[in-house]
């Protein structure tokens, strides 16, 4: 009974010394509280401009609980508590959720999402760039079903346009940028079926090249795609997993640089330090591939070698700035989805944490007066964090009491399922027997499965700049890329286009006329 009671005046010591001084009283709340009503009030002025730039930022796997513990987690790394931080795109003043289901999926998969996504049609899982109509791994459902992406409407209104990703340029969400094809995994030819080559289908790297050779920037990993079976990586020469996968013996490298209009500067890069070499301004196209699959975890990443996320995106920018039609982007936090997949928390938020990054060094190169930017997630995770942890508690730490079960601590951090189910002696693993703050520790999960799996709840969708309160409520998630098309005067709905640049014209004549109407009434006066 002592013992009991003595804990009880522990946890209520503990809870109160964990409360910042400020937020004891209750005018801190009402302040920030009337800030926050002065800011939703200023956004009664609709910013409807045109957009000039376009940013899509894709978390993949980036569900909202993952959003929220990058939050902790962002403000723990500057030594804070973390849960009053704020992400970059936290500061973004519209909020929607996206439904993420595919066409023949309740949960679903990151090729089927990319495509309502990017080409504004729902799909079936697997499928990159094309509609419904096509069966997962059947080349000959392909012909005709075929649907194109926001990066293509951009390219096709004289924009430059733009790929970042930290995963293979020819993974599933930058393929459905550019590619159409009825399996997401068939990312060279020597992964595809015969019956798929016979039958006249491309890869997806040849289509990198060959659909739309004219884009202008592609930074990411998947070397090997690229170069014939058996080549030898640059990087690592002696490692057979990295070497060449092409059946078709071509180098796609210099196909992708012999495409290229004569006097345009084309510049192929593999290390981070030719990329950061750059001179910029003598450059018309840039291809970059840092890693021969994947690029490597940014808690793992040799910064000498590979560029952070940071980095492509700020290099991207700049290229893409020159353009005076302005630009499409598309930016990938890519291993998000990897690090929950392998039940790894700790590499999945600092991924995360990585692309808020990313977003703010892009906020801080652009400007919302013509830059429509929009951060979103393709999917969810069965990802959570709970236990009533007290404030500032590390996000990657305990709950603050054992299992009444089991009597055994747990981690804060939990998947629904995945690689973290552990039975040892016929009972759950003792968390406190191993190190759970390491960046490999794999979070405990209630059903055993060799990856964990995506989670099925809508996704948020950040938006800020030019028509940005068009992202609002809840939306099909094919719906997103319809509304920055139309932001931005690209795409097929653009009756609205000739009268908004009537309409900039006349705010920006108006002026001079007025000036001129009283230089004529003072000389007739």
């Amino acid at each position: 009974m002592m013992k009991a009671f003595l804990l009880t005046l522990l946890v209520q010591f503990c809870s109160a010394s964990l409360v910042p001084e400020r937020e004891k009283d209750p005018e801190y709340w009402r302040q920030q509280a009337q800030e926050t009503l002065r800011d939703a009030l200023r956004l009664q002025h609709l910013n409807q401009n045109v957009a000039k730039n376009l940013i899509l930022f894709l978390g993949d796997g980036m569900g909202v609980s993952t959003v929220t513990a990058a939050r902790i987690l962002k403000g723990q790394l500057q030594h804070r508590k973390g849960e009053e931080s704020l992400l970059e795109m936290d500061k973004f003043p519209y909020v929607a959720l996206a439904k993420t289901y595919n066409t023949n999926a309740q949960v679903p998969d990151s090729a089927g999402t990319a495509t309502a996504y990017l080409c504004g049609v729902k799909a079936n899982e697997g499928t990159v760039g094309v509609s419904a109509g096509v069966t997962r791994d059947r080349c000959n459902t392909t012909k005709g079903q075929e649907v194109t992406s926001i990066l293509r409407w951009a390219k096709d209104e004289g924009k430059a346009v733009g790929i970042v990703t930290t995963t293979r340029v020819t993974h599933a969400t930058p393929s459905a940028a550019y590619a159409h094809s009825a399996n997401r995994d068939w990312y060279s030819d020597g992964e595809m079926p015969p019956d798929a080559l016979e039958g006249g289908c491309k890869d997806i790297a040849r289509q990198l090249v060959e659909n739309i050779p004219d884009i202008e920037v592609i930074l990411g990993g998947g070397r090997k795609y690229m170069f014939p079976k058996n080549a030898s990586d640059v990087e690592y020469p002696q490692e057979e997993r990295h070497r060449g996968t092409r059946l078709d013996r071509r180098d796609l490298v210099q196909a992708w640089h012999d495409a290229k209009p004569t006097g345009k500067v084309a510049k192929y890069v593999w290390h981070r330090r030719e990329l950061l070499a750059l001179n910029l301004s003598r450059v018309d196209f840039l291809l970059g591939l840092f890693e021969p699959g994947d690029m490597v975890y940014e808690l793992d990443r040799n910064n000498e070698t590979d560029p952070s996320l940071s980095e492509m995106v700020a290099v991207a920018i700049r290229m893409l700035q020159k353009n005076p039609r302005g630009f499409f982007l598309l930016v990938e936090g890519g291993r998000i989805d990897h690090g929950h997949h392998e039940g790894k928390a700790k590499q999945a938020l600092h991924e995360a944490v990585e692309l808020d990054r990313a977003v703010g060094l892009a906020g801080r190169l652009t400007s919302p007066h013509d830059t429509l930017s929009v951060v979103t997630a393709d999917h969810s995770h069965v990802f959570t964090f709970g236990g009533y942890t007290p404030r500032g508690n590390p996000i990657f730490g305990l709950a603050p009491m054992q299992s009444d079960v089991d009597r055994k601590p747990f981690t804060s951090i939990l998947y629904g399922n995945g690689p973290g189910y552990k039975i040892v002696g016929g009972e759950r693993e003792n968390v406190s027997a191993v190190d759970f703050a390491h960046a490999n520790y794999q979070a405990q999960a209630a059903v055993p499965l060799r990856q964990e799996t995506h989670g099925g709840e809508d996704v948020a969708v950040f938006a800020r700049g030019p028509m940005a309160h068009l992202l609002h409520g809840v939306h099909e998630q094919n719906y997103i890329p319809h509304a920055m098309a139309y932001a931005a005067c690209i795409g097929p709905n653009r009756a609205h286009c000739s009268s908004a640049a009537h309409s900039a014209a006349a705010t920006t004549l108006l002026p001079s006329l007025l000036l001129l109407l009283l230089l004529l009434l003072h000389l007739l006066c």
